[in-house]
């Protein structure tokens, strides 16, 4: 019996090795893929990229000039709005403004341009331009098709006020975008050797009672509201006038007021919104003043047969960002939105993101960044030059909801830009080192490293060694080369490496690979920031490191008891198994999960015993899922 027992146990062991490898080979197969066919597919994404990037921009444009007409009352905002959008934004060559039809012969209503016409792609812009059939209705933009010239293009919009009372709008916006992306994507997803070349928290109160309420667990969810603690809304019984709105910021400290028709959402840097009401009760008699709370989608309200995946579902919040929905699939395919309802990070908790540096002007990162360093040069400001670093901030901290562009992974954590690598994209070990040591000494409690090379440099190990120590979570990007050669420092035992999916969850080509992968996440086609006020669709694991990063944040923020390893740990733990059973060379430990995540750092106590797995456990659970495949 004894030997029928040990040939029955090899059988199943080699059944399920053998099964596991095919399984492995059919749908993730680097090693066989013919190079070339890898380069078809590389240029397929880049070319993807391009696409969206001029979706991305169009969008965008169309709504910069869309929100000068939603801020504005009278003429004369419409003309100071219409000024400050090109000062604003290079990517305005000009813009018009048209004042409607039957309005009188005050020199107010007269038409004004800004700008001038481009030369290189002049009769085909003015045949738009001179087009009176659009815009066709209040409140409409319409956008022309793309107009090239050499390497730019233009595009051409229109756009009428919601009344018709403030006329009409036309701007041309002129980019390379596209080209610089075909250009960047050639050496990011290495289809050409590289380098070629030299805010806030959040309080709750109950919905009925208006008293302060502790949310500890989602149950308690139910029937609270959440409001930011450094907001307020008012509404005035009488239009405040410019000296007026001046004197209310100076009073309470105001970082930031927004306008939505005759309401005022004052944010302040050193009242809490109690204070803020009070003294706005006290001093100006509005119509009232409220808390900003944060408002859920209207779901069904939990009855007992109800399930808890439903109702979750059901209460998960959208963002408002103009570009989330259309643009951005990376979000809700890791648990994102589902997360935010356990938490959205803290300030206290600051991501640095060594690069190429920041747009420290993007207005969708207005807010979320913390004071950085350029150790290129060192008498500028970690200015970003490329594109790259932007795009990577803006994964993990692009304000939410704030109805402009897109949404980051966190609400509240903080981004420091620390510029290592030059306007190629390439810098020294050195300085890359040296931004790790600075990072840790300012008080960076995560570091995203979107970069690396095959070279184990000791001088990198030990600033990353520094680092860890000093219990900062690293998070590192695998590489582009589609290769089981090691990269670092993603390969360093202190470093969480990760590599990319698509939106179906299957491994990118360009993803490295190998036994030190710990995690996968959105890599495919990624809407984010980037630099000079735009964005940009990028591919790469340099865009899945961030989420990782982003996903470390928010859960130091939610337990900060944790160290450095307990956060590894659990975003191992908790991801999403893809691939063969268990941890393999193509998905690690599986597809990072937001909300699975948070729910761990909330109980780390049940999470640990949850993971004590006998060899002999993961075997059976091993073996269950051959049979059920």
């Amino acid at each position: 019996m004894r030997w029928k027992w040990i040939a029955g146990t090899a059988i199943v062991a080699a059944a399920l090795f053998l099964f596991s490898t095919y399984d492995n080979r059919r749908t993730d197969d680097p090693e066989t893929m013919p190079r070339e066919k890898e380069l078809a597919m590389k240029r397929t994404i880049m070319e993807r990229d391009a696409e969206h990037t001029e979706q991305l921009f169009r969008a965008a444009c169309a709504a910069d000039v869309r929100r000068v007409f939603a801020q504005s009352k009278s003429a004369d905002d419409v003309r100071r709005r219409l000024r400050q959008m090109m000062d604003h934004n290079r990517h305005f060559v000009y813009a018009a403004w048209q004042p409607p039809a039957g309005a009188g012969t005050d020199s107010r209503d007269e038409p004004v341009r800004f700008g001038s016409l481009p030369t290189d792609a002049g009769e085909a812009i003015r045949s738009r331009l001179d087009d009176k059939t659009v815009p066709a209705g209040p409140g409409m933009t319409r956008i022309s098709g793309t107009i090239r010239a050499g390497k730019r293009a233009y595009i051409v919009i229109h756009a009428s006020s919601p009344d018709q009372q403030l006329g009409t709008v036309t701007a041309v916006a002129s980019h390379e975008l596209s080209d610089r992306i075909m250009k960047e994507q050639r050496k990011n997803l290495r289809i050409v050797p590289y380098p070629s070349d030299k805010r806030f928290n959040i309080e709750s109160v109950d919905s009925d009672t208006l008293r302060d309420k502790k949310v500890r667990h989602p149950e308690q969810n139910e029937g609270t509201s959440h409001y930011l603690v450094d907001h307020v809304v008012v509404k005035f019984r009488g239009e405040p006038t410019e000296q007026q709105l001046a004197q209310i910021q100076e009073d309470i400290g105001c970082r930031r007021v927004r306008r939505l028709g005759y309401t005022y959402v004052f944010e302040s840097e050193r009242l809490n919104a109690k204070q803020m009401m009070d003294y706005f009760r006290d001093r100006w008699n509005p119509e009232y003043v409220e808390p900003h709370y944060i408002y859920l989608t209207n779901g069904i309200k939990r009855t007992s047969g109800q399930s808890r995946a439903q109702s979750d579902e059901e209460s998960t919040f959208a963002p408002n960002d103009e570009l989330f929905a259309a643009y951005q699939w990376n979000l809700p395919n890791i648990g994102t939105l589902k997360g935010w309802q356990l938490g959205k990070g803290s300030e206290a908790v600051k991501v640095a993101v060594i690069d190429t540096g920041v747009d420290l002007d993007h207005p969708d990162l207005a807010g979320r960044l913390a004071e950085g360093i350029n150790l290129v040069d060192e008498n500028a400001p970690p200015e970003d030059d490329v594109g790259h670093g932007t795009h990577v901030a803006g994964i993990i901290a692009a304000t939410v909801d704030n109805y402009e562009g897109v949404a980051g992974m966190s609400w509240y954590n903080q981004v420091m830009p620390i510029k290592v690598l030059d306007h190629t994209g390439a810098g020294s070990t050195y300085d890359v080192a040296r931004g790790i040591i600075w990072a840790t000494d300012n008080g960076a409690s995560v570091i995203n490293l979107s970069l690396g090379n095959y070279v184990d440099a000791e001088f990198l190990h030990d600033a990353i060694r520094y680092a860890y120590d000093r219990d900062v979570v690293l998070i590192a990007a695998t590489g582009n080369d589609n290769t089981e050669d090691p990269g670092y420092p993603a390969a360093y035992p202190e470093v969480l490496a990760v590599s990319a999916t698509d939106s179906s969850k299957r491994r990118s080509v360009f993803s490295n690979y190998g036994d030190y992968l710990d995690v996968v996440a959105p890599g495919e086609t990624i809407a984010s920031t980037y630099f000079e006020n735009q964005y940009a669709a990028l591919s790469g694991t340099s865009m899945a490191s961030p989420h990782a990063a982003a996903l470390a944040a928010m859960i130091r923020s939610l337990n900060p008891d944790l160290t450095n390893e307990e956060v590894m740990d659990i975003m191992r733990k908790s991801a999403d198994d893809l691939g063969a059973p268990g941890k393999d060379p193509y998905y690690g430990y599986g597809l990072i999960n937001v909300r699975t995540a948070l729910e761990y750092a909330l109980k780390p106590e049940g999470f640990s015993e949850a993971t004590k797995k006998s060899a002999w456990q993961e075997f059976l659970e091993s073996l269950r899922s051959l049979f059920k495949e």
